[in-house]
C-alpha cells in the first residue's frame, strides 16, 4: 500500500503534447508508471509515441475518463490556462489532480481549491509542486524516479528540490511515497493531509517532513502530530540563515518577527516530540538512525 498512488493508478497527463509535458511523460512512463493519455483541446485523436507505444489523445478529460477509467490527471499547462484544466478535471471526477505547474495567480489557485473541497471527489496536489512518487509502483509529475528506491519512509515536502536530496541521501533505505506538496500561499494538500495519511498506512514506519519559513502549516503540523501521530517524525525546516522580514523563493515565505521564522517552527515540532536537523544532511541523518533502531 502506498498513499494517493499505487501500480494501479492510471493517469492522465493534461498538457501531454507540449514539451514540458512530453518529456516528463516521457519520464513517467520510464518509471513504471501507467499513463493511459492525454488531454489536448483541439487534438482528441490523435496519439503521441512513447519509445514503441502510442498513448492516445484526448480532447477534454471527461472523454479521457470515460475511455480511459484514468483516476490521476497531471497537469502540464502555462499558468494563464491552468485554472480551466483544473476545473476541467474536477468536474469530470478525477479523485487525483496533480498540478505541476508554478506561477498559477492566487485568485485562480483559491478559485479551483474551494472547488476541489466542495466537489468532495478530487484530491488536489500543488500547484507549483513536483508531484508524487510511489518508488517502484507509480510517478505522477517530475521527481526523478532512479535517486530512491522503495521502502518505508514516507516524506511530504513543500520544497521540490529539498525532496529530491532527502530522497537521495536515504536511497539505501527508501520511501513508501513522496509528496511534493508546493510552496505557493495556497496548496491542495497540506503537511496535516500527509501525516494523517502516512499514520495510517501499514506500510510506511517514519516520516519525514519538510517546510520552510513563512506562514504558520509548521505550526500546525505540530499541534497535529503532538495529538495523532505515534511513528516518529523528524522535520527539517528550510531559512534559518534567511533576513527577517523579506519574502524569499516561495510565494508564501513571508516572515514577520518570530511568526514564521526557521527558529520558531523548529522550537513547535520540538515541543511535539519531533526531531528537528538544522540542515538536510543532519535530517537524513537522524532519520537514518530512527529506521536502524526500528529495525533491531
Amino acid at each position: 500500500m502506498s498513499i494517493l498512488l499505487d501500480s494501479h493508478s492510471k493517469i492522465i497527463v493534461q498538457g501531454m503534447t507540449g514539451s514540458e509535458g512530453r518529456k516528463h511523460t516521457q519520464r513517467m512512463i520510464m518509471s513504471g508508471s501507467r499513463i493511459v493519455g492525454g488531454v489536448t483541446p483541439g487534438k482528441g485523436g490523435q496519439s503521441v509515441r512513447f519509445e514503441e507505444d502510442p498513448v492516445p489523445v484526448f480532447g477534454s478529460v471527461m472523454e479521457a475518463v470515460e475511455e480511459t477509467g484514468a483516476d490521476v490527471s497531471v497537469i502540464f499547462v502555462p499558468a494563464p490556462y491552468t485554472r480551466a484544466a483544473v476545473m476541467e478535471s474536477i468536474k469530470a471526477q478525477m479523485p487525483l489532480v496533480v498540478c505541476i505547474t508554478e506561477g498559477v495567480p492566487v485568485g485562480d489557485t483559491a478559485h479551483f481549491f474551494s472547488a476541489a473541497q466542495e466537489s468532495g471527489t478530487t484530491r488536489l496536489i500543488g500547484p507549483n509542486c513536483p508531484g508524487l512518487i510511489s518508488p517502484g509502483k507509480s510517478n505522477a509529475g517530475i521527481i526523478p524516479a532512479n535517486i530512491s528506491g522503495p521502502g518505508r519512509i514516507g516524506l511530504v515536502s513543500k520544497s521540490g528540490t529539498l525532496t529530491y536530496q532527502m530522497m537521495y541521501e536515504l536511497r539505501d533505505i527508501g520511501f513508501s511515497t513522496a509528496v511534493g506538496i508546493g510552496g505557493d500561499p495556497i496548496v491542495g494538500t497540506t503537511h496535516i493531509d500527509c501525516l494523517k495519511a502516512f499514520e495510517d498506512d501499514p506500510e510506511t514506519d517514519a516520516i519525514v517532513m519538510i517546510g520552510e519559513i513563512g506562514g504558520d502549516a509548521e505550526e500546525r503540523a505540530a499541534d497535529f502530530i503532538r495529538e495523532n501521530v505515534s511513528k516518529p517524525v523528524v522535520g527539517y525546516v528550510a531559512g534559518f540563515t534567511a533576513p527577517e522580514g523579506r519574502t524569499m523563493g516561495h510565494a508564501g515565505a513571508i516572515v514577520s518577527g518570530s511568526a514564521g521564522t526557521a527558529q520558531a517552527k523548529k522550537e513547535a515540532l520540538e515541543a511535539a516530540g519531533v526531531q528537528v536537523g538544522r540542515t538536510p544532511s543532519e535530517t537524513a541523518q537522524l532519520m537514518r538512525e530512527i529506521m536502524t533502531s526500528l529495525r533491531n
